[in-house]
């Protein structure tokens, strides 16, 4: 970014960059597109070394500025972590391109032909911290989802993402595709932030990946439409019928395979019929990992010495080692339970009845809805979507995991022969 240039202009300059971009991108096949993206991962393995040393210059100043181990973990940038964003690339090439695809064609009794075609949103701002390896990711979809991207990282990984950005612009070139197809704010100005948010001439979609504080002002100031979730609780429901193996399995999976992500559960209901069966050696499994355990009234009575539970635990993603538990007289009053303190993300049912674990998936209404399984599950990997922009707790416009498809929309196509309306 040119010092001479103000905020605003320079925002202006990039979002007609790339409205100009979208459309040419647009126009660009499948075979172009994984070009690029096969391009840029060539370009990011390249570069190895001076993406390390980028990331060298990102990881001292953070330590400098007393960044904690989980966030400068976050912000490095290995050989490993290089392969990866490279390997991700590959994989997104791999994947069908949903541009173009068309569905129900039908005759309509006036002889024309009426479907749909999926097409690209146009322009993706998209607005994340720490993860450097997210440009990589973002870029991939945004391209071959056919969408132009305006990106803005956290200015703790300024040279990191600058750096990736130099290699995505190589692969650009190399394809033949405009470098305006993915572009990387240069500047650390908060200000930029606003002005990306409010450009709906140029911007069709923000999706924001951080924290909470983010995501709050985000969704507050945006005059453009936004993917997003604000957190994630998440529950497990052991029901009274549950395998006493599987519960075990999935409740401890879904807290410890990892803390600190939006899928990880936060609240544990278990079936009062069930409790004090199963309650002694889950929570010996969950002490013994580390885990600091709230309970209700009736769980403190099962597992003693653990803390009470609060009316704000509920509500609470702790995105650490801690978990809430409630011991709940059946499936009605989990699903209130869930009603009343669920973020709409992800909770899944623990039980060999059929028509409960039915009642279940029918009846909560959150984006990933899970019957015997680990809520860990809920994400775009993992449900063959490739890499994923974000989950989105959303119901307009996408909702779960947004991968290829989420990042595109429809159109109406109709198909005539000299026909008329008369």
């Amino acid at each position: 970014m040119d010092a001479k240039v103000d905020v605003k202009t320079y925002m202006t300059q990039l979002g007609q960059q790339a409205r100009l971009a979208s459309r040419q991108l647009a126009c660009a096949g499948t075979g172009e597109k994984n070009a690029a993206l096969l391009a840029i991962a060539e370009a990011i393995e390249s570069g190895r070394s001076k993406l390390i040393a980028a990331n060298a210059k990102d990881m001292q100043a953070g330590r400098e500025n007393g960044l904690d181990e989980a966030l400068l973990d976050r912000l490095l940038l290995n050989e490993e972590r290089i392969a990866g964003m490279a390997e991700g690339l590959r994989q997104i090439a791999t994947l069908p391109d949903p541009v173009g695809a068309i569905s129900d064609m039908s005759y309509r009794p006036s002889g024309i032909q009426v479907g749909k075609m999926r097409v690209p949103l146009g322009v993706v701002g998209i607005i994340y911290e720490s993860r450097p390896n997210v440009t990589a990711d973002a870029a991939g979809l945004c391209l071959k989802s056919g969408n132009a991207a305006i990106l803005r990282g956290g200015s703790e990984a300024l040279h990191s993402n600058q750096a990736i950005a130099e290699c995505i612009r190589t692969g650009l070139q190399a394809a033949g595709l405009p470098e305006a197809v993915v572009q990387v704010i240069e500047t650390t100005d908060r200000a930029a932030v606003g002005e990306l948010i409010t450009m709906q001439a140029y911007v069709d979609v923000i999706v924001p990946r951080g924290g909470k504080g983010l995501i709050e002002r985000v969704s507050a100031e945006a005059r453009v439409p936004v993917i997003k979730h604000l957190h994630g609780i998440c529950h497990v429901y052991i029901d009274g019928k549950a395998d006493r193996g599987k519960a075990l399995k999935v409740a401890f999976n879904a807290k410890t395979q990892r803390y600190g992500t939006c899928n990880t559960m936060e609240t544990l209901l278990v079936d009062r019929t069930i409790a004090a069966d199963i309650l002694p050696e889950l929570g010996k499994m969950y002490l013994d990992k580390g885990v600091e355990l709230r309970g209700c009234e009736a769980t403190r009575a099962i597992l003693a010495g653990i803390n009470a539970a609060t009316a704000e635990d509920w509500d609470t993603e702790y995105l650490a080692p801690i978990l809430s538990i409630r011991v709940v007289d059946g499936l009605d009053q989990a699903i209130e339970h869930i009603h009343q303190h669920s973020s709409g993300h992800t909770e899944a049912i623990i039980s060999e009845d059929i028509t409960r674990a039915r009642r279940f998936i029918t009846e909560v209404d959150s984006s990933s809805v899970m019957i015997n399984a680990s809520t860990r599950f809920a994400d775009g990997f993992e449900y063959g979507l490739g890499a994923e922009i974000g989950i989105s707790t959303d119901k307009i416009h996408a909702r779960g995991p947004v991968g290829l498809e989420g990042l595109t929309s429809q159109k109406y196509i109709v198909v005539g022969d000299g026909h008329i309306r008369t």
